[in-house]
């Protein structure tokens, strides 16, 4: 049995649940996630996107990838605090910014990727793989 995983934005505007696993969990450090967490990397988790369930309203802005997929940064647009991301090449996931977690301690980081952009400052965990780009899939 799954446990149900929920979170929101900062001001309680959006909310959601998920019913699933995450299919993966890891810091990823490409230059759209750093922009929209405003720190050195942007911890995500993969789910399946028929077992989030949203309520509330988000905004989206889309841009490019470093992968060159075109991309979905979904927040509030109350409180403007991400939420979401989404990605044209994997129509059925949903990324979710692991701080949105209501307990982000129910998902731990399993990997980091596109540590090409880290910043000096930004310590990686030298217990995860680390990859200078995106992994091969499959």
């Amino acid at each position: 049995m799954t446990e149900t995983l929920t979170g929101g934005c900062l001001c309680g505007a959006v909310r959601y649940e998920i019913s699933a696993e995450p299919m993966i969990a890891l810091k990823c450090h490409c230059l759209v996630c750093r922009k929209i967490s405003g720190a050195g990397h942007s911890p995500l988790a993969a789910f399946p996107a028929n077992a989030v369930k949203i309520e509330g309203e988000l905004k989206g802005f889309q841009g490019k990838a470093d992968s060159g997929a075109e991309t979905t940064s979904e927040f509030c647009p109350t409180c403007g605090a991400p939420v979401f991301g989404r990605n044209n090449r994997m129509p059925d996931m949903v990324a979710v910014r692991i701080g949105s977690l209501d307990d982000p301690n129910k998902v731990t980081p399993s990997l980091e990727i596109y540590t090409k952009r880290t910043p000096d400052w930004d310590k990686m965990d030298d217990q995860l793989p680390a990859f200078p780009e995106m992994p091969p899939m499959g």
